[in-house]
Formats: structure tokens, C-alpha cells, sequence
């Protein structure tokens, strides 16, 4: 059997792992072994952060919610309840959305809920 020397084909997946690293700091940008095995954990992180981002954004808008039903006198939880029990399909980013850049709009919808 031919022996098989990896000359080319590990050059080139060392130089595809090292162009990712290319902004980590110190030594994990330009060792392989180090590069490697920070790549690999972040990747992992990348993959928890994309799941926790949505997680923050969905309190954010309840906490814009709160704020903007404070002067209505209704709380978040009654009011979320109030638009289930309507049937007013309205997700939170765009209730969030209604409070912050069109307060007429939202008002409608709170006294809707209220009346």
C-alpha cells in the first residue's frame, strides 16, 4: 500500500481554523493546538449565547410593557391576560414595539382590554 503524507490537506484545515481564530487574543490566535481548542469552546458559547439572547429580549419587552402601563393603572401580568382573554393576538415584541414608537396605538389597544 502507498503511504499517504498529509502535507497539503492539514496545511490547508490548519489554515481554515487559524483564519476563524483571527481575533482571539494572545497565543490562541496563531498556535494550532491552542487555537483549536479555543475555537471549539467558542463555538459552544456561540451556540448558548444565540438561545440567551432571545431569553433577554422577551424581558426586555415585558419590562417596556410595565413601564408603558403604569400611567393606565394595569398591571403587566392583568393586562396579558386581559389581551388573552379578548383574544387580541398581538406578540410582546409588537406590543413593545406600539409603546415605545406609537403611544396613540397602544393606548386604543389598553383601553380595549380595559372596557
Amino acid at each position: 500500500m502507498v503511504r499517504v503524507k498529509k502535507g497539503k490537506t492539514r496545511h490547508k484545515r490548519r489554515e481554515r481554523l487559524l483564519k476563524k481564530v483571527k481575533g482571539f487574543k494572545w497565543k490562541r490566535k496563531s498556535k494550532y493546538r491552542l487555537a483549536k481548542d479555543a475555537l471549539h469552546h467558542a463555538l459552544e458559547h456561540a451556540y448558548v449565547g444565540r438561545k440567551e439572547k432571545k431569553r433577554k429580549m422577551r424581558a426586555l419587552w415585558q419590562t417596556q410593557i410595565g413601564a408603558a402601563l403604569k400611567p393606565f393603572g394595569i398591571s403587566y401580568s392583568r393586562f396579558i391576560s386581559k389581551l388573552k382573554e379578548k383574544k387580541i393576538e398581538l406578540d410582546r415584541k409588537i406590543l413593545a414595539e406600539l409603546a415605545k414608537n406609537h403611544p396613540q396605538v397602544f393606548e386604543k389597544i389598553v383601553e380595549e382590554v380595559k372596557g
